[in-house]
């Protein structure tokens, strides 16, 4: 049937020089891409969340465990990155090293993926808006029949976007900067109103379920299957860790700007892996100060930073948070547009998404396509679906591409051993292996809804791809 045929690396290598994508960023450009995907609604929305609904103030431990995991998988992300830039990353990894089918569901993934981190950032940018600003929740806050400024902002954001990537990268540069002075606004001033007694326990015991038994190691699968139900215990600090590794997933959007870098071999790991080391700083620290100043119970989730700065009476200091948040937020939700039209223009490119995906704008260089049809997704998404059932997904997806990339490393040093690679991860195998048994592990402490959702979106993708794809890939047209 064709379906592990497989990409020729050296053809992939090629692409680099087609001039498609314009040769526009430097070093500078994807650290600033890095910390503004990934420093965003872990910081000032899932934090506050999952301390009151899973881990209490153990949220802390959580971050630090998906620390690990993504550390683990940036090794691997860096590898083939620097080996192989291209504007596909996981994607066309699998598709050089697996075979197709392979390629098209987790390209499939990434789409879900940055089109559900899209919508989760766009809904609490739109919660601390309305906190800035005084907004109405019915239209702003999370129990908004339709969320308006979700969908407003990702189609301001949709127009910069397409416009260019020197453009998406001068924006997002600017908003990063802002956001990394407000996180240390938050610690600088928030170390001095942490009280022990709020840390105490730090992990807070296990709650019964309705029969009386615990739910230390099933905890997800009850509240997502809507108990209404806050769990806590070890088995808690695992579900909350699953769920905000959604927080480090950005640094794998900076695997798809290979075409794009001017020197991709040297940038791209310096860009993965410096930004994922500052961005866990960040998230420990302030997620120690949140859950330190208010009792995790009393946590508000739709603007957690804020509300508790006005719990401590330091109202200035929430005001410059909401700002923060709403320009940090809006920077996060800016690489995963430009994220969206590099995977889908590399999908297009091989045939196994419509020929017209896969074209750049003449006069701008950016898969404008992609970026528009992407972009209408996740203002529906964002309009009607609440952030905890987005975050699920997300992560859920941003696991399964990680577990892909770590087997790829060590199949495609097998089959392409006189490949170049300037950044190599150390002690392979064992160390890709770790990393997806670890991935796949924070995977299985979801919740069981999730997983079906994500059964559903894989299914329809597999149809897409044997009713299509597979007759229309290059690779079956050169056959």
């Amino acid at each position: 049937m064709g379906i592990t045929r497989t990409l020729d690396v050296n053809e992939v290598l090629a692409r680099q020089e087609s001039g498609e994508l314009k040769r526009r960023l430097r070093a500078r450009d994807l650290v600033g891409f890095g910390v503004g995907i990934i420093i965003g609604t872990g910081i000032f929305t899932l934090a506050g969340v999952e301390a009151k609904t899973h881990a209490g103030p153990a949220v802390t431990l959580s971050f630090v465990i998906g620390a690990v995991v993504a550390g683990l998988a940036a090794l691997c992300y860096a590898e083939l990155a620097s080996s192989v830039p291209t504007a596909g990353s996981a994607y066309t990894y699998a598709f050089a090293t697996l075979g197709e089918v392979f390629a098209w569901i987790i390209g499939w993934d990434l789409l879900l993926e940055f089109a559900l981190g899209a919508a989760v950032v766009s809904r609490g940018w739109s919660g601390y808006l309305a906190n800035l600003l005084g907004l109405p929740q019915e239209w702003f806050g999370e129990e908004a029949t339709v969320n308006v400024g979700a969908v407003a902002i990702i189609a301001v954001l949709t127009v910069v976007a397409v416009l260019g990537i020197r453009e998406s990268a001068r924006v997002t540069n600017v908003l990063v900067l802002v956001k990394v002075a407000v996180c240390v606004l938050i610690i600088a001033v928030g170390v001095f109103f942490i009280k022990g007694a709020n840390l105490t326990p730090f992990i807070p015991p296990a709650q019964p379920d309705e029969s009386g038994a615990s739910v230390l190691h099933q905890p997800v699968v009850q509240a997502g299957l809507g108990l209404e139900q806050s769990v806590y215990g070890i088995g808690g600090v695992l579900s909350a860790a699953a769920i905000v590794f959604f927080a480090y997933t950005g640094f794998e959007a900076l695997a798809n700007l290979g075409e794009e870098t001017r020197n991709p071999r040297k940038d791209l790991r310096i860009g993965i892996l410096g930004a994922l080391g500052v961005c866990a700083l960040l998230y420990l620290a302030v997620s120690l100060v949140l859950t330190g100043m208010v009792p995790f119970t009393d946590i508000d989730t739709s603007a957690p930073l804020a509300a508790a700065f006005d719990a401590v009476g330091q109202h200035w200091v929430s005001a410059l948070i909401s700002l923060g948040a709403v320009t940090g937020l809006t920077s996060v939700m800016m690489v995963e547009l430009v994220t969206i039209g590099r995977i889908g223009f590399a999908m297009g490119r091989d045939g196994l998404l419509p020929k017209p995906i896969g074209t750049t704008h003449p006069r701008w260089g950016t898969p404008h396509r992609m970026t528009i049809g992407g972009a209408v997704l996740i203002a529906l998404l964002a309009a009607f679906v609440p952030i905890t059932e987005l975050s699920d997904m997300v992560s859920i997806g941003a696991l399964s591409a990680m577990v892909i990339v770590a087997i790829a490393v060590p199949v495609l040093r097998h089959k392409r051993p006189d490949l170049k690679r300037p950044f190599m991860v150390p002690l392979s195998p064992a160390l890709p292996v770790i990393a997806a048994l670890a991935c796949l592990y924070l995977m299985l402490n979801l919740d069981v809804l999730t997983w079906i959702r994500f059964a559903v979106w894989l299914a329809i993708g597999l149809v897409i791809y044997f009713a299509y794809g597979r007759r229309h890939s290059r690779l079956a047209v050169k056959e």
